[in-house]
């Protein structure tokens, strides 16, 4: 595997693999790579003959009181666990290079609607950083496809919706979310919590998968639902922000007639904030 931090000549390793004619896939990351990271590189490689991936904690995309700052960046763990997974190509490019003129003068990628919903409700500006970084990682590389997790579910849609809205020909794959064996999702800001937070972290998925099997049993209360979800998790010891039930497809509010459903989820627990999701078909 070869690090490159110049756009130039990603392009330019790209270019030579174009003339093989071999199909190429992205895996965009922040790094701090943990196992859910490493299944997408697999994801990758079962659909592509070469897989491209990207560590870039991307600063658009953090609010003015977020953790940029103290996002933890460990590039030197990182580069071992994506050479033995099998990755061709990591791109660790500078913020200079993705923003020659500088974040707040760059053009930006705004995907009406969806993105001001649930994560944009609480994290105004979040998915105009997210679909501009990956509008121009997938511009840099233009692979035949990128996979992203479903833990990001509402940012896989987001995703999705910019790539079939600017006529990009990628593929956009989404993995199923890895877990521990006590349900938690893998993510890089578990680490923020303190041994006692962790114990109770699991209670987030515990919360949604039971809402999910009352769902799935007949239950169309969702309001009542919802209202429980966010209850259950305050007694917990969370401080939620939003535990609604929508329409897999868009997230648009569920009919009865709606089948595919998605259940998503966004709390604190202490120094983190914690997102899940669990989707099901009634």
């Amino acid at each position: 595997m070869d690090t490159l931090t110049s756009i130039a000549a990603v392009r330019e390793r790209v270019a030579s693999w174009r003339r093989e004619k071999l199909r190429i896939a992205l895996v965009p990351t922040m790094g701090n790579l943990h196992r859910g990271h490493i299944s997408l590189i697999a994801a990758a490689r079962q659909h592509a003959a070469r897989c491209v991936a990207s560590v870039f904690v991307n600063p658009t995309q953090f609010g003015p009181n977020e953790d940029f700052a103290r996002y933890p960046r460990t590039p030197a763990a990182d580069q071992p666990m994506l050479q033995d997974a099998g990755c061709n190509l990591l791109f660790m490019p500078e913020v200079a290079e993705m923003y020659p003129r500088g974040a707040a003068e760059t053009t930006r990628v705004e995907v009406p609607g969806l993105s001001g919903i649930l994560e944009g409700e609480f994290r105004p500006g979040h998915f105009a950083g997210v679909a501009t970084v990956v509008t121009k990682l997938l511009n840099i590389v233009a692979p035949d496809l990128a996979v992203f997790g479903q833990k990001d579910f509402q940012q896989l849609l987001v995703i999705r919706r910019t790539v079939a809205d600017l006529c990009m020909p990628i593929e956009i794959l989404g993995a199923p979310t890895v877990r521990d064996a006590d349900g938690l999702a893998l993510s890089s800001r578990n680490q923020y919590l303190t041994p006692e937070e962790r114990l109770v972290a699991p209670r987030l998925h515990a919360v949604l998968a039971a809402a999910a099997e009352r769902v799935v049993g007949g239950d169309q209360a969702f309001a009542d639902l919802e209202r429980s979800g966010l209850e259950s998790l305050a007694t917990s010891g969370f401080v939620p922000d939003y535990f609604s039930i929508r329409a897999a497809s868009d997230l648009s509010a569920p009919s009865e007639s709606s089948r595919h459903l998605v259940i998503l989820a966004a709390a604190r627990l202490g120094k983190a904030r914690l997102i899940d999701n669990v989707q099901l078909t009634r």
